[in-house]
């Protein structure tokens, strides 16, 4: 699990890049933080995917519509949405208002309350608990009553951070999509056994960035 000696930090919108693939890398090595009645549960971001303006696969390229309108907020608040009509996914708005795009967090190494997301994944593997966009949402007790949620206040559903090391990372294509698969916007913590999907999809031996 994630080292947790240095405390949690909120992080605020000035924290948060302007820029849908830079926040996209920044989140890497963040916290994702639920206060729930029953206690807090988190973990550390190792995997995200960026749907930037003017990607076609972005929920924001249509324009704003009733399903969508929390991407069209400020940037650093939670666009929750389902998927498949069943599982709820929390992506991170990630431009200025007015302008619809975010990133989808799409992968947790689970750090507190573990118990907690054990209870509502009973029959999942510890490495599987927060290991998707999907899984994550149901570990944490993330639902539709979460969507547009101000993630830069330090209460509810919040964004932390650990200091400021850099984290390294790699990138690669996208997955779960039909369209413009060649983009490589999904980066993710190289060598993490939390980082989701077909580990044959990743690249081998990917050169970690700063």
């Amino acid at each position: 699990m994630a080292q947790t000696t240095l405390p949690l930090v909120p992080l605020r919108r000035n924290d948060l890049p302007v820029d849908t693939v830079d926040l996209a890398r920044f989140m890497l090595g963040k916290y994702l933080v639920h206060d729930l009645p029953e206690g807090r549960v988190s973990g550390r971001i190792v995997e995200t995917g960026a749907y930037p303006v003017g990607d076609s696969t972005n929920h924001g390229y249509p324009g704003r519509r009733a399903y969508n309108g929390s991407m069209f907020v400020e940037h650093g608040h939670a666009y929750v949405r389902l998927t498949y009509g069943i599982y709820c996914v929390i992506n991170v708005v990630s431009e200025r208002a007015g302008t619809g795009a975010a990133v989808l967090i799409r992968a947790l190494e689970p750090v507190e309350g573990i118990a907690w997301m054990q209870a509502r994944r009973p029959r999942a593997k510890p490495r599987d608990l927060a290991r998707g966009p999907g899984r994550l949402a149901l570990a944490l007790g993330i639902d539709l009553a979460c969507d547009g949620a101000d993630l830069c206040t330090g209460r509810g559903l919040w964004l932390g951070a650990r200091g400021n090391a850099p984290v390294p990372f790699a990138v690669t294509t996208r997955i779960g999509i039909a369209r413009e698969t060649h983009r490589l916007l999904r980066f993710y913590v190289p060598g993490s056994p939390f980082v989701s999907g077909p580990r044959k999809l990743l690249p081998a031996n990917a050169p970690p960035s700063t």
